[in-house]
């Protein structure tokens, strides 16, 4: 039974060909062909696409479209064809910049997926092969050398001066060696030195290895299973413009109600002639043109980043991005859980050290040789 990717960095290199029942000689063909039909193809699995339609409706998901949709409605009862044509053509102009726009976004993001599918050097029948990425299966014999990008999550079993690139799991900026020597269960990732990671990039030296995992059940892939759960947020703009559209609704309806009120009961107008009133207040006091500034001004912030080689799918999301004042990161530039604390920090006074984890209020502020709770310097700043 194939253990779990995590337990093999413990075990030396003739225990895990053991236990992945393969020989230096790698997998046949026919083994190899069996063992994909079992763990599938070596990608990360896609989230599933929405349908086009539903993606295209979703444009109308929000409160001021709804509105507006009302009063395109009551408009064309009355027979002002006019004022019904003028309304949808601007709900349909939002829906239809912002249908394209995140069809443009997969569409990078699918040809990114392309580019990330690679070719893997593997014995098979033992015979050196170069085979797609995609193909890889646990039990397969790899060959790494240097400027290889590494496949799949491999247990070494030789190197040879062997460096990879780890940063886009550790964060560690510089390569590191690996050797062959088991580690303690217990490790880090980043001193699991006898494993190398899919996505990882070889830098120099060479190195054989047998493959542990593939697709989702990578370190890379695990990163983008616990990535698929995050909760999307609704942005700053959108909460202020979905506030915005039920207060101006909710005084719309009050100030229309009490037109018809007073118009009816007490100016003596007739119903049919004071509501017609009540409508054209109402469809004039709506802003049809509010979502498509919106929508054009997102859509070219949208634009300017991608000239930047910046992918945004989401239109709202380029209001988030505009909003970011600062951005904490380290030297790599790798973000691993969105959580960093200040070590030290020097002012034109004093230099502070700090202690503490992540966002914890928790902690002491040292000022040179003086020692402070973090609390009490925070009140007392």
């Amino acid at each position: 039974m194939i253990k779990t990717p995590r337990s093999y960095h413990t075990m030396p290199p003739e225990a895990v060909l053991k236990a992945l029942k393969v020989v230096d000689s790698g997998l046949s063909k026919q083994g190899a062909q069996r063992r994909l039909e079992k763990y599938g193809p070596n990608r990360l699995p896609e989230p599933p696409k929405p349908n086009a339609l539903m993606r295209f409706l979703r444009q109308f998901h929000n409160v001021l479209i709804y509105v507006l949709l009302g009063a395109s409605f009551i408009t064309a009862f009355l027979n002002h064809w006019v004022d019904t044509f003028v309304i949808l053509l601007v709900i349909l102009i939002n829906a239809i910049i912002g249908f394209i726009q995140e069809g443009k976004a997969e569409r990078a993001m699918d040809a990114i997926r392309h580019m990330l599918a690679l070719r893997a050097s593997v014995v098979r029948s033992g015979e050196r092969r170069s085979v797609k990425g995609e193909t890889l299966v646990p039990g397969d014999i790899v060959l790494l050398e240097a400027g290889d990008k590494v496949p799949a999550d491999i247990r070494l079993l030789s190197t040879h001066g062997l460096f990879v690139q780890e940063s886009i799991l550790t964060g560690e900026s510089i390569p590191v060696e690996k050797q062959t020597k088991s580690v303690i269960e217990a490790a880090h990732l980043a001193d699991r030195s006898c494993m190398t990671f899919s996505g990882t990039l070889v830098t120099s030296g060479q190195g054989k290895g047998v493959v542990v995992a593939t697709g989702g059940v990578t370190e890379i892939g695990r990163i983008s299973g616990l990535l698929s759960e995050i909760e999307i947020l609704t942005t700053p703009l959108v909460e202020q413009m979905n506030v915005f559209a039920k207060w101006l609704t909710a005084l719309i309806l009050a100030v229309g109600g009490g037109l018809l009120i007073y118009g009816n009961f007490i100016s003596g107008y007739s119903f049919k002639e004071i509501f017609m009133v009540v409508v054209a207040f109402s469809v004039a006091a709506i802003p049809e043109g509010l979502p498509a500034v919106l929508t054009i001004t997102l859509a070219l912030g949208v634009q300017a980043m991608a000239k930047r080689n910046a992918i945004v799918r989401y239109l709202p999301a380029i209001e988030t991005l505009g909003s970011v004042s600062v951005i904490c990161t380290d030297k790599t530039g790798t973000l691993t859980r969105n959580e960093m604390a200040v070590v030290s920090a020097i002012t034109s006074q004093h230099i502070f050290t700090l202690e503490g984890n992540g966002y914890a209020p928790q902690g002491l502020i040292r000022l040179e040789d003086e020692e402070v709770d973090a609390n009490e310097y925070a009140v007392l700043r």
